[in-house]
C-alpha cells in the first residue's frame, strides 16, 4: 500500500456523519485510508441510529468527533476556552475570517458567531494532532465552521461543492468568499464548476478541480435479475422521501403506464418528511408499491441486483451517486434532465432522459423499457462501462489524493495519483469486467 507523504493526517468535516443520504462521503474516507491517508472524522451533529445501519457506519459514528456533543464535555468546554485565550492572535484573525463570509444583517452575523464558538470547539479537538489540513464536504454552514476552524489552526482549507443547495444558496453561504479562501475546491460536475464560476472572482477559477462522487464497481457485482423473466417489470428508487426527489411524479407515472397495460412493481427505498404522504398516494396502487423505509449500502445493493429499471423523477440533483449503484448493478435508469444528470446518464445509450415534472414522459420511457428486455440488457452493459471508466471509487480518490497532497495544479481533471495503486498496478486503473451471460 503506498505511502502517501507518510501518512499525511486530514481532518474531514460534514454537517452530519455518517448519513444514509452521504455514503459516498464515508465510501471516499475509506478510500483515501486505504491509499495511505490518515482521515480524522467530524461532525457538526452525531446521526442517529437510523444511518448506521451497516458496520461501516456504526464504526464511523463510534469514532468520530462531533462538535456540539462535545459542548456538553466541561472538560472540552475548559480546553477550548483555554485554546481561545491563549492564543488571541489566531482567535482575532478567526473573528475577521467570521466577519468577512457572512451574508448581511444581523441574523447572519449572530450565526457566523455561533459558528465561530463550533469552529473553536473543533479546533480545541484537532490542536496538536499535526492536521495537515481541513476538508469539508457541501459549502453551507459546516464550511463555515471548517474555515474558521483551519483559519484558527493556520492551516489549509478546502471542500467538495455538490448541489443543489450549496448553488442554490451560494450568496447567503458567501460561496465567492470560501472559494477565495480555500486553496482548491473539488467540484463533482462539470455543472458545479460552472456555476461555482458565477460566484468565484474568476482569479479563483484555477481553484476549481473536478472529481467525481464514485462508487465501488465490485460491491454490485452480482448475478441480478433476468430480464427475459415472466412477472411484472421490477422497478426500483432509492432516496429521501422529501418533495425535491419527485415521487410524486414518479408514482403518478407508475399509475399511467399500469393503465397502458405495463405490469410493474416499484419497491421504494429511503425514508423522510413526505413518506406518510406517498404511501397514502400510493395505496391504490395495492401492492404495486412497496416502502421498505431505510437500507444500509449492502441492502440497497441487493435490492438492486433483484431489479429490471432504476427510477429517478429529481426536480434537483448534483450528480446522484445512486444512479451510479444502479448502473454498476447493470440496471437501465430513467432519470430527468437536471443539472450534473447528463454528464452520468446519455439518453439512448445508458439510460433514459425525460424532461423533470412530466409524468407522462416518464412513464413513456418505463414503458419503453419494461417492453424491451434486449434494450435493458444493453443499456445496462453500457451504464457498467460508464461507471468504470469515469465514476469508480478507486480512481477517483487518487485523483483527490493529488490535489490533497500537491494543490489544485493545471488541469480541470486531476491525473490520479500512480503511486496510489501501489508498484504492483497496471495502466488499467479498474480490472476488466466480465460481462454476464445473457443467456
Amino acid at each position: 500500500m503506498p505511502d502517501l507523504q507518510a501518512r499525511l493526517r486530514i481532518a474531514y468535516l460534514t454537517g452530519q456523519y455518517p448519513a444514509v443520504s452521504h455514503t459516498f462521503i464515508l465510501r471516499e474516507i475509506l478510500a483515501l485510508r486505504d491509499l495511505g491517508f490518515d482521515i480524522e472524522t467530524c461532525s457538526v451533529r452525531a446521526s442517529g441510529p437510523e444511518h448506521q445501519r451497516g458496520s461501516d457506519e456504526r464504526h464511523a459514528a463510534a469514532t468520530s468527533f462531533y462538535v456540539q456533543s462535545s459542548a456538553r464535555s466541561p472538560r472540552h468546554l475548559a480546553r477550548t476556552l483555554r485554546l481561545g485565550l491563549g492564543q488571541p492572535r489566531a482567535l482575532a484573525r478567526m473573528m475577521r475570517q467570521a466577519w468577512a463570509i457572512r451574508p448581511p444583517g444581523f441574523r447572519g452575523l449572530a450565526w457566523h458567531l455561533f459558528y465561530a464558538a463550533e469552529a473553536l470547539l473543533l479546533a480545541a479537538h484537532l490542536d496538536g494532532r499535526n492536521i495537515a489540513r481541513l476538508h469539508n464536504h457541501f459549502a453551507g454552514a459546516s464550511a463555515s465552521v471548517s474555515l474558521l476552524a483551519a483559519t484558527f489552526l493556520n492551516i489549509p482549507f478546502s471542500f467538495t461543492l455538490h448541489g443543489p443547495a450549496d448553488l442554490v444558496e451560494a450568496p447567503q453561504a458567501r460561496l465567492d468568499r470560501k472559494i477565495r479562501a480555500a486553496d482548491f475546491v473539488a467540484c463533482i460536475s462539470h455543472f458545479a464548476r460552472s456555476q461555482a464560476m458565477i460566484h468565484a472572482d474568476p482569479a479563483n477559477w484555477p481553484k476549481l478541480r473536478i472529481i467525481h462522487c464514485a462508487v465501488d464497481p465490485a460491491r454490485y457485482v452480482g448475478p441480478g435479475a433476468d430480464p427475459d423473466s415472466q412477472g411484472p417489470v421490477r422497478l426500483i428508487f432509492v432516496g429521501r422521501l422529501a418533495p425535491v426527489k419527485g415521487v410524486r411524479v414518479l408514482l403518478e407515472a407508475v399509475s399511467q403506464a399500469r393503465a397502458a397495460g405495463t405490469e410493474l412493481r416499484l419497491t421504494v427505498i429511503g425514508d423522510g418528511p413526505d413518506r406518510a404522504a406517498l404511501e397514502a398516494m400510493a395505496s391504490p396502487l395495492g401492492d404495486m408499491v412497496r416502502f421498505t423505509g431505510y437500507q444500509s449500502q449492502d441492502e440497497v445493493a441487493a435490492h438492486l441486483t433483484q431489479s429490471d429499471i432504476f427510477v429517478l423523477a429529481s426536480f434537483a440533483e448534483g450528480v446522484p451517486v445512486v444512479l451510479m449503484e444502479a448502473m454498476a448493478s447493470r440496471l437501465p435508469v430513467v432519470a430527468t434532465r437536471i443539472a450534473g444528470i447528463p454528464e452520468l446518464v446519455t439518453d439512448g445509450e445508458n439510460g433514459l432522459i425525460v424532461a423533470p415534472g412530466d409524468a407522462a414522459a416518464l412513464a413513456r420511457a418505463i414503458g419503453r423499457l419494461a417492453a424491451d428486455p434486449a434494450l435493458r440488457r444493453r443499456m445496462g452493459r453500457v451504464g457498467r462501462e460508464t461507471v468504470i471508466q469515469d465514476f469508480a471509487l478507486r480512481v477517483e480518490a487518487a485523483r483527490l489524493a493529488r490535489l490533497l497532497t500537491e494543490g489544485p495544479g493545471s488541469d480541470l481533471r486531476p491525473e490520479p495519483r500512480s503511486d496510489a495503486f501501489g508498484p504492483a498496478a497496471d495502466q488499467a486503473p479498474i480490472p476488466p469486467d466480465p460481462i454476464r451471460s445473457t443467456g
